[in-house]
C-alpha cells in the first residue's frame, strides 16, 4: 500500500494530521473536541479504534484539546518527550501509564513497518517537535509552528518526497490586523510562526528534484487565505531563482474545517 496521509484539518483553531502504510495508522496532535475528531476521522473512514497511536508536537490548545478524551476513549497511547508532557498532563488529565509513551526530541521508533523520527523545531513551547515518516523508500515530513527553520530543521526535511510546511501568515496582513502588538510580535519572532514568505525561501533551499508536493498547513484565518499563501510561497521561490512546473512540484491547500484527500506519498 504505500505510504498515505491526510491532512484532518489545519490552522490556527486547531490541527490534527493522520498518517498510514496499511499496517499502521497514526494521529499527529488532536486539537479539537473529541466529537469533531470522529466526524474529521469519519469524513476519511476512519474509525478512533483503527488508530493504533497519537504523536503529540507541542501542548498548545490548539494541537492537545482533544488529546486526553480521545486516548482515554479508544484507549491509545500518546507519544511525546518528556518536557511536553509535563507541560500538558494537566491540560489532557489523567493517561494510564501504559499509555503514556516517550519519544525523546531526535529518537526514531519503529511501528511495525513505519518508521518515526522527531526533530527540534524553535517555537514558544517546552520542547517543541516535528515529524518524518519512512516507509521503505518513502518519506513525509511534517512541520508547522516554527519561528524560523534552523539547518537541523532543513537537514531533517531535505530529501523528504512529500511536505505538511506551515505557512501560517501574510506579514503586511499580520501587521495591519487587530492583534496586540505583543502578539504579533511573538508570531513574527523567531519562537512564533513562519511567514508565507519565508516558506517560500525555505523550500527554495529544499527543492532538489525528490519533493513531489508541499501542504501548506497551520494557515491563520485572520492573516492568511489559500490563494494568497501559495501565490506568495511561489513567489517567494521564484524570487529566489528557483522556478518549477506543475508537473515537477505541487503546492497543495490544508483547510481548518475540512480533511485533505488521502494522498499517497509514492504519487507521482
Amino acid at each position: 500500500m504505500g505510504l498515505r496521509f491526510t491532512v484532518l484539518s489545519s490552522g490556527s483553531t486547531g490541527n490534527a494530521t493522520l498518517v498510514d502504510n496499511g499496517e499502521v495508522t497514526l494521529m499527529i496532535d488532536a486539537g479539537f473536541s473529541a466529537r469533531r475528531i470522529d466526524e474529521l476521522l469519519l469524513e476519511r473512514e476512519v474509525k478512533g479504534q483503527e488508530l493504533n497511536g497519537i504523536l503529540v508536537t507541542h501542548e498548545h490548545s490548539d494541537h492537545i484539546k482533544g488529546l486526553g478524551p480521545v486516548a482515554r476513549k479508544y484507549n491509545l497511547p500518546v507519544y511525546a518527550n518528556e518536557k511536553t508532557w509535563s507541560a500538558m498532563e494537566k491540560a489532557i488529565g489523567q493517561i494510564p501509564d501504559e499509555n503514556r509513551r516517550v519519544l525523546g526530541t531526535g529518537e526514531a521508533r519503529d511501528f511495525g513497518s513505519l518508521r518515526v523520527e522527531s526533530f527540534a523545531i524553535s517555537h514558544d513551547a517546552a520542547e517543541p517537535v516535528g515529524y518524518c515518516f519512512y516507509d521503505g523508500k518513502e518519506k513525509l515530513s511534517v512541520c508547522t509552528d516554527l519561528g524560523y527553520a534552523s539547518d537541523k530543521v532543513k537537514a531533517a526535511i531535505a530529501d523528504s518526497d512529500v511536505l505538511v510546511l506551515e505557512a501560517n501568515h501574510d506579514i503586511e496582513m499580520l501587521r495591519m490586523g487587530r492583534y496586540p502588538w505583543n502578539i504579533k510580535r511573538r508570531i513574527l519572532g523567531d519562537m512564533g510562526h513562519l511567514s508565507n514568505e519565508a516558506t517560500g525561501e525555505l523550500l527554495s533551499e529544499l527543492l532538489n528534484g525528490r519533493i513531489k508536493r508541499t501542504y501548506l498547513a497551520h494557515l491563520s484565518r485572520e492573516h492568511n487565505m489559500p490563494d494568497l499563501a501559495r501565490m506568495a510561497v511561489r513567489g517567494a521561490m521564484e524570487d529566489r531563482g528557483c522556478f518549477y512546473k506543475d508537473s515537477e512540484f505541487k503546492l497543495r491547500d490544508t483547510y481548518y474545517d475540512r480533511p485533505t484527500p488521502w494522498d499517497t506519498v509514492a504519487d507521482l
